[in-house]
């Protein structure tokens, strides 16, 4: 083949036409560590990750400790939630494959000691819920397992130690480098063992036995310019907990904050946004980067607790808080901050959340399903400075044959240009719009988002990331 032909083919390649489907081509792997009983928000994830188990394998559902729960662990209680689940999971097939039995998710429920953090690591200290994930690390998979953490990560540590002193250096590099880990602040001491003795483990963290500067804050935490009322008691009422049927039911009232533990796994689900191996691009459960962040003690002062930790420096980096610059759709104005990086996407994410609610005790044709989102061109683009481009969304579809609006913007902390953009902004309803590259010095990425909200009840968002990379 001639270098000219070469070119040829690269260029009808580029221009390939992308779905994005309601399933992804593999779905991920993912292990639950929850230190349910602490707090009814652990519950409360635990329901919105059940309507969407269909879109991973679940590895695991443990039940463990944390500095809320030192002496207790409590895996009855997530098998409360999947009795409900039982229930209600032939209803949930109506409307998308894949979801699981509830003999196959009450096989993954497990324990790990009732023991309070690095007191459960070492020798001797092997636990139901330790070798469970010790089992699913080892597992002949290719794929990256996701560990969610929600309360103290002590029965992953105990795992990682065994892997350490069992397996060969190069065999244990390679477990480590499946491993994905992200934790709900820092509520034992093995979170920071772990990050300290395994650098190589790719760690989503803000990292602190205090709260006060968690990304994780967004999803529902009254920080200024979010929506309040979608995370409210009474629209929790209204849209998950009363008249839904038995996970509904489940469902408790909110104590300290609404679903603290989600954004763990909100990254996981497959809506067209999210792309959990590159936190810096942002999603649904937040942005992060890549980097070693400066000490900082959060248990001091105003926010200090007794018989707490202090927080350490970390000694590598880690994925933890970015900030996106936001434009509240409640008041308008300009915000800037981790937080933002998710409490942007809460209103879609509570429809989304109600939507499948909703098929839990309905049929198709009662509810409101996601729109597909077909490009007339390939989610990966590569331009020469000043080059034009139409971007179109081409094809798109709603399944239930709803009236849809189109949004292109640019998330510009995730690519690398910062500079203007020709581009019409300000189009609030266009499934195409011409897109003209940028004067560059370097090669740079710009990342545009096309963001289609159907008109369904409640109205139901998908999204496709097309990343341009713009030559001098």
């Amino acid at each position: 083949m001639t270098t000219r032909a070469v070119l040829q083919s690269l260029c009808l390649l580029l221009l390939l036409p992308v779905t994005a489907s309601a399933q992804p081509a593999q779905k991920p792997r993912v292990l639950i560590l929850s230190d349910i009983e602490a707090d009814p928000d652990d519950t409360q994830s635990f329901v919105r990750f059940l309507l969407y188990s269909n879109q991973w394998d679940v590895e695991g559902l443990i039940a463990t400790t944390s500095i809320h729960q030192q002496h207790r662990v409590a895996p009855e209680s997530i098998i409360k939630v999947l009795d409900a689940y039982k229930k209600i999971q032939s209803n949930l097939l109506k409307h998308e494959p894949g979801y699981p039995t509830y003999a196959f998710l009450h096989s993954k429920v497990k324990k790990g000691l009732a023991v309070y953090g690095m007191q459960a690591v070492g020798e001797g200290k092997d636990s139901e819920g330790s070798e469970w994930v010790l089992k699913a690390l080892l597992k002949n998979d290719d794929r990256p397992l996701w560990v969610c953490v929600w309360g103290g990560p002590n029965t992953l540590a105990q795992a990682l130690w065994k892997v350490k002193h069992t397996l060969s250096e190069s065999a244990a590099e390679k477990i480590y480098k499946k491993l994905r880990v992200y934790t709900i602040s820092d509520q034992d001491d093995a979170g920071p063992w772990i990050r300290t003795n395994f650098p190589s483990v790719f760690f989503v963290v803000t990292p602190g036995y205090n709260y006060n500067r968690a990304t994780w804050l967004g999803i529902s935490f009254p920080v200024p310019g979010s929506n309040a009322e979608v995370v409210s008691a009474d629209w929790l009422a209204k849209n998950i907990q009363q008249g839904h049927g038995p996970l509904g039911a489940v469902y408790p009232d909110v104590a300290y904050g609404m679903e603290g533990d989600t954004p763990s796994f909100l990254n996981l689900i497959n809506n067209g946004l999210n792309d959990p191996e590159h936190p810096n691009y942002g999603g649904w459960g937040g942005r992060y980067e890549y980097f070693l962040p400066p000490f900082e003690d959060s248990n001091t002062g105003m926010f200090k607790r007794e018989n707490w930790p202090q927080d350490q420096p970390e000694t590598r980096p880690i994925w933890t808080n970015a900030s996106d610059s936001v434009v509240s759709p409640t008041d308008k104005k300009a915000y800037y901050g981790n937080r933002e990086t998710i409490w942007r996407w809460r209103v879609e994410f509570q429809n989304d959340f109600a939507a499948r609610m909703q098929w839990t005790t309905k049929t198709y044709k009662e509810c409101n399903h996601p729109p597909v989102i077909k490009l007339a061109h390939s989610n990966r683009l590569r331009l020469k400075s000043g080059q034009s481009i139409l971007l179109s969304a081409n094809g798109t579809t709603d399944p239930d044959g709803d009236s849809m609006s189109y949004l292109w913007f640019p998330y510009r902390e995730a690519g690398t240009y910062k500079g203007p953009l020709r581009f019409p902004i300000a189009a609030g309803n266009m499934y195409e719009v011409p897109f003209v590259a940028p004067t560059v010095d370097s090669e740079q990425t710009i990342h545009m988002i096309l963001k289609v909200t159907d008109k369904g009840t409640p109205a139901l968002t998908r999204y496709q990331r097309v990343i341009i990379t713009v030559e001098p």
